[in-house]
This record gives C-alpha cells, sequence and structure tokens, in this order.
C-alpha cells in the first residue's frame, strides 16, 4: 500500500513510468531524480502520510525500500 502510493507520485514527479520503480530502485542513480526531486518528494511525502522527515533521516534514504521502511516504521 506505501510502496503503491509512493510509486504514484514518483512517477508523477520525476516523469517515469510506474514500472521502472521498484523496491531496490535508487531514486537518484536508477530513477534520474535530481536533488531538487528528492526534496521536492520529501516535502510530497509529508504531506501525504502526515509526518515530518528529519533531514538527516531524508539524506540516508538511498532506494525507494529506505523510503518505504521508514514511512510503515512512522506509522505504527
Amino acid at each position: 500500500m506505501v510502496f503503491e502510493k509512493i510509486k504514484k507520485m514518483l512517477a508523477a514527479q520525476i516523469n517515469v513510468s510506474e514500472d521502472e520503480i521498484k523496491m531496490e530502485s535508487d531514486i537518484i542513480n536508477d530513477l534520474g531524480a535530481d536533488s531538487l526531486d528528492v526534496v521536492e518528494m520529501i516535502m510530497a511525502l509529508e504531506t501525504e502520510f502526515n509526518l515530518t522527515i528529519p533531514d538527516e533521516v531524508a539524506m540516508e534514504m538511498k532506494t525507494i525500500k529506505d523510503v518505504v521502511d521508514y514511512i510503515e516504521k512512522s506509522q505504527k
């Protein structure tokens, strides 16, 4: 569920096919996001999931799995 939401958001934001977005995808190297895309993604995630992602945590998020794991952990 979380992965599906993230996949839809990210596909629209960085203009890639949802099929290209996998749990192991590296946000920058595999999906072609730049630093601005990452900042916008973090802001969108915070709004969508009603949470705050500290900068130091956001900087450690490299793959889609990192993002999904953090959000799922935060929702418990």
